[in-house]
């Protein structure tokens, strides 16, 4: 799966766009390394966004569809949960 698209599907960022946008202008690090948006993403990797709120999230599963609000903590771990 896309890194990109697999921002904006587990809710990440809002938009897939947006997500694409992000990744070019370097806001968005996979496993220690800026990403492209086309990177693929796989379980275990760490995703950290940078900018007004920075996040860290591990990679749980990979969805096959739609994530609703209720199922994400099946496919993200946040790293900076207190």
């Amino acid at each position: 799966m896309r890194l990109d698209d697999f921002l904006s599907t587990v809710g990440i960022i809002k938009r897939r766009t947006e997500a694409k946008e992000m990744c070019q202008n370097g806001l968005v690090e996979l496993n220690g390394h800026k990403a492209k948006p086309a990177h693929q993403v796989l379980p275990n990797d760490i995703i950290r966004i940078k900018g007004i709120s920075p996040q860290a999230v591990e990679i749980l599963n990979l969805p096959s569809g739609s994530v609703s609000k209720e199922t994400r903590p099946k496919y993200v771990k946040d790293l900076e949960a207190k």
